[in-house]
């Protein structure tokens, strides 16, 4: 019986190895073709290398080296309309992509060609939304908030999450965009980033307000606002109303 699943193992290994899946990363992508490089290439000479350098190894002042950043980065900048920057030196801000889909296809695979991690593969339907919670107020909310409307930071802006996609999510918690830190695979698993995806699609993009009234999904804050101004108000209305009916007394009609 030992030595029949030492075979089975052995088997299993060999057909492992054969098929190249042995010790693969499952969010490595397909080795892009050729063609797609080169017209990535060319679409990189005419629109980036302003910044970045002819060679992808960046301009001083201008632009930093693309070169090992990967396909991770490009696409989130690139989607989320990131890159290329109006102003050099300007903090990137979420935009309309400035380039059609396959353009930024061909783009991110010039760039994943220099060497970087590939764009994380991420499953929100197999994450927990109350594991997603609990990482998300740890490592998160300190800039993003609670309700992922954003905030300002040290030197920066921190951006609303409800337009990032699960890849986004993601790419931003594995490449660490400009001033938010990276988190590798021991900080936060695969199975962990699943479950902040899941956080953000869920509790961020699609919150339950059970309350019936989100007032920004900001906090307590509007909410205790809003319950001053109310109140106040009904005050100044009950005072008018006393008043009024004061004022349309006689001298003889007090008690």
């Amino acid at each position: 019986m030992i030595r029949a699943v030492s075979f089975a193992a052995i088997a299993a290994a060999a057909l492992a190895f054969a098929t190249g899946s042995f010790g693969q990363d499952s969010a490595t992508p397909a080795e892009p073709d050729a063609a797609k490089i080169a017209e990535g290439r060319q679409l990189y000479v005419e629109g980036c290398s302003s910044c970045h350098g002819m060679d992808a190894r960046g301009v001083d002042e201008q632009g930093t080296s693309l070169v090992g950043v990967g396909a991770a980065s490009a696409d989130f900048y690139l989607r989320t309309g990131r890159m290329p920057l109006a102003e050099p030196g300007r903090e990137p801000q979420r935009a309309q992509p400035a380039y059609p889909e396959d353009q930024i296809e061909a783009l991110v695979a010039y760039v994943g060609s220099l060497g970087g991690p590939p764009i994380p593969t991420v499953d929100p339907n197999a994450g927990s939304i109350s594991r997603g919670t609990e990482l998300f107020v740890s490592d998160c909310a300190g800039c993003h908030s609670i309700t992922g409307e954003g905030g300002v930071v040290v030197g920066g802006f921190a951006p609303e999450l409800h337009q990032a996609t699960p890849t986004q999510v993601a790419e931003a918690v594995r490449i660490g965009p400009y001033l938010m830190p990276s988190f590798d695979r021991n900080q936060i698993s695969d199975a962990d980033l699943n479950s902040v995806a899941r956080y953000v699609d869920e509790a961020v993009q699609d919150p339950d307000d059970r309350g019936g009234w989100g007032i920004g999904h900001l906090g307590p804050v509007p909410e205790g606002l809003v319950a001053w101004v109310l109140a106040t108000a009904a005050l100044l209305l009950v005072a008018r109303l006393i008043g009024e009916r004061s004022e349309g007394r006689g001298p003889e009609e007090k008690p």
